[in-house]
């Protein structure tokens, strides 16, 4: 696992020694991605600078080190991921000729290029992918990211040249950056809480899509940014979530319940073995949830030797998980590690988050993902992660409640409809918290979940729709009509507005998961584990987005995903398999901590600071009249605002840390990469410097 930078000089004027300079600059700001050694490659004539930070993974030797050159001497790659079948691949192009120095996955991935060209090269490959390619004889430099979206890439135009980089900060070191802000994504975070790809928070500076290779020229790259849509005749993709899609339902499994769990184990138990493949110590996160006990469960199964487990907990009770993870673990004989985390240091996380995260991110869920990461990192190099078991398998509240709300409710004329949610609506939704915690033990499984008032109100907003697919639209967004609050913006289209590229669906549960999958996943949950995880140098694997499993999930009916009102329900029995039913069975928590409660205690004055009308105004981003009323409604406990808050106030910490001239509140942030104070000294400073004269 690493981070990646690189550089094209338009202007042609840089000699060898200040492109790497530049790049040193830029991959300096990726220390904490990468502490053990660094490189640098520099093609001089050609104005090309490819930079390289290594956490070693794989091989730990020197024959590891990036920037890597193929045997011919053709390509020069810096590449940040794991392919996990590379000894597989190494076996294959043993027989096709090819012999190697080391035994590390870039220098097979380097010769499965020469042997089969990038495409057929990533479409073999198994792994999490973020790539930079220099090719010395077509004068072409290609990015490509991984099938799912692990691995971030961002890349564009400064007015200097042509960048690219794991995280924003890279790029923002390199030479003439221009860090204006893009408003219309800013629409974006405050719509969905993660600004999707390709949009960043600047303007000119995008995000690689999962899967998607964009190959580009010198006079590509030489004649400045690029629109868009213009940006398309170079993006090529090498795996389709749509494809995948039509082959599952070409393919329907039609075999008995039985057969399926069976199927899905193998699946799973070879995805977990490709992913438990490290020469550095390795352990899973464990929530104690359906996900995570069942990849820790496979992994136990394949270890001789008990595995390490970390989790974290809080004293809440309706945000611990802990004591459930704590119950896993004793019945499968992991080595488990669990820390109950104070309010306090929980919250000492807050003024490190715009520096972890690099642009506005607002999942609050990244707080316990930080201290988790942390907690694991401090006995382990590597972890496995149950992530992607929601948007395959029918993990979230919201694909029942809502095709049953809408089921039921849907089809009522608008004005019932409307005075319903009216009626709803009176009620603050701390008085239906009280209402609904009073008659729990009553309740439907699904409906025993935290803040269950403040999810009615919103349920009950989405009965304005007249179709399901834009009340679906309305509980991925945090704020409605976003465009209306941001000062000069417009609310740019994203794959949720395309329905003609939309993948095909059998029903609106499908149509959920499969756009889930599309946008949540990588915008939102794989972007917050990978910058909580790389803050501490820890690598984080998910075997439940291996290929083949994407490919089974794809291939099951409805029914063996979601029966009889119960989520994940093919998960659940392959798990009972291995654990007993009692130890799992509760309603689906998340990964949160009690924003609501700090908001209005703890955290008041930040926030105070943060959304006073007079730096709001002054800033120039944002109408304050709404924000302010939702912080006051907030504050005096009739509604519970605190997501749709925290995007705005994600925003104003990460806009205060990018200018760190202008100081409007006591917070202080914590720089990642160019200190020590998450993980301690850098192993390795050595550069490997390779300059093509």
């Amino acid at each position: 696992m690493c981070g990646i930078a690189g550089w094209y000089d338009s202007s042609g004027t840089c000699n060898a020694d200040e492109l790497e300079n530049a790049i040193l600059r830029a991959t300096a700001q990726l220390v904490h991605r990468g502490p053990d050694d660094g490189g640098v490659y520099v093609d001089a004539p050609a104005g090309i600078a490819l930079g390289h930070r290594r956490l070693s993974i794989i091989d730990l030797s020197p024959e590891g080190h990036q920037p890597m050159c193929s045997a011919s001497g053709r390509y020069a790659i810096a590449f940040n991921g794991e392919i996990y079948n590379f000894r597989e691949l190494t076996h294959e192009l043993n027989q096709l000729g090819h012999r190697f120095r080391g035994h590390s996955d870039t220098e097979v991935l380097l010769a499965a290029i020469e042997q089969w060209g990038l495409k057929h090269a990533l479409q073999r490959s198994n792994g999490m992918v973020a790539l930079a390619l220099w090719d010395r004889e077509t004068r072409k430099l290609t990015l490509a990211r991984d099938r799912v979206g692990k691995k971030p890439l961002y890349y564009g135009w400064t007015r200097s040249g042509f960048a690219f980089g794991s995280e924003l900060k890279a790029i923002r070191a390199l030479p003439s950056f221009d860090a204006t802000i893009n408003r219309d994504a800013l629409t974006l975070l405050l719509r969905h809480k993660y600004i999707p790809a390709p949009f960043s928070i600047y303007r000119g500076i995008f995000k690689l899509r999962p899967a998607e290779v964009l190959i580009l020229p010198l006079e590509a790259m030489n004649r400045g940014p690029i629109d868009p849509n213009e940006l398309r005749r170079y993006r090529r993709t090498y795996w389709s979530f749509h494809d995948t899609i039509s082959a599952g339902m070409e393919q329907p499994w039609r075999q008995d319940d039985n057969s399926a769990i069976g199927e899905l184990q193998e699946r799973l138990l070879e995805a977990v073995r490709l992913r438990m493949v490290s020469d550095v110590p390795l352990g899973a996160l464990l929530s104690g949830g359906i996900d995570s006990s069942i990849v820790t469960a496979l992994m136990q199964r394949l270890s001789n030797q008990p595995i390490e487990t970390f989790s974290i907990g809080f004293n809440e009770s309706d945000y611990d998980e802990a004591q459930h993870a704590s119950r896993v673990a004793a019945h499968l004989g992991t080595e488990h590690t669990e820390l109950y985390v104070t309010p306090e240091e929980a919250m000492a996380v807050i003024p490190r988050l715009p520096a972890i995260y690099d642009e506005p991110f607002a999942d609050c869920s990244q707080i316990p993902t930080f201290l988790v990461s942390q907690l694991a990192r401090k006995r382990v190099t590597v972890a496995l992660s149950g992530d992607g078991g929601d948007e395959l398998f029918g993990g979230y509240n919201r694909y029942i409640l809502a095709y049953a709300y809408w089921r039921r409710l849907g089809r009522l004329p608008r004005t019932v409809r409307h005075l319903l949610t009216a009626a709803i609506e009176h009620v603050p939704a701390e008085r239906w918290n009280r209402l609904l915690a009073g008659v729990r033990a009553m309740l439907p499984r699904q409906l025993r979940v935290p803040q269950a008032g403040d999810k009615l109100l919103k349920l009950a907003h989405i009965l304005h729709y007249d179709q399901p697919i834009d009340m679906y639209r309305a509980l991925c967004s945090d704020w409605i009509e976003p465009d209306t609050m941001v000062i000069g913006a417009s609310d740019p289209t994203t794959v949720l507005d395309d329905s003609p590229g939309w993948p095909q669906a059998n029903n609106f549960i499908d149509r959920m998961m499969q756009l889930d999958f599309l946008t949540y996943l990588p915008g939102d949950i794989l972007t917050k584990v990978d910058r909580a995880s790389m803050a501490v140098s820890l690598e984080v694997r998910c075997p439940l987005l291996d290929p083949d499993v994407i490919a089974f999930a794809w291939r099951l009916p409805l029914h063996m995903k979601i029966r009889n009102g119960e989520a994940k329900w093919l998960l659940r029995q392959l798990l009972y398999r291995h654990v007993p039913r009692e130890l799992v069975e509760r309603p689906k928590m998340g990964f949160g901590v009690p924003i609501d409660q700090w908001l209005r205690g703890a955290l008041r004055d930040w926030a105070d600071a943060l959304l006073d009308e007079r730096r709001l105004k002054k800033e120039g981003f944002f109408d304050p009249n709404p924000i302010r009323r939702r912080w006051q409604e907030h504050l005096s406990g009739r509604r519970h605002w605190h997501y749709s808050l925290w995007n705005v106030l994600m925003f104003q910490a990460w806009l205060e840390h990018s200018n760190p001239s202008v100081s409007y509140s006591v917070a202080e942030t914590v720089p990642i990469g160019s200190t020590s104070s998450i993980h301690g000294a850098c192993r390795h400073t050595n550069i490997c410097r390779i300059i093509v004269a």
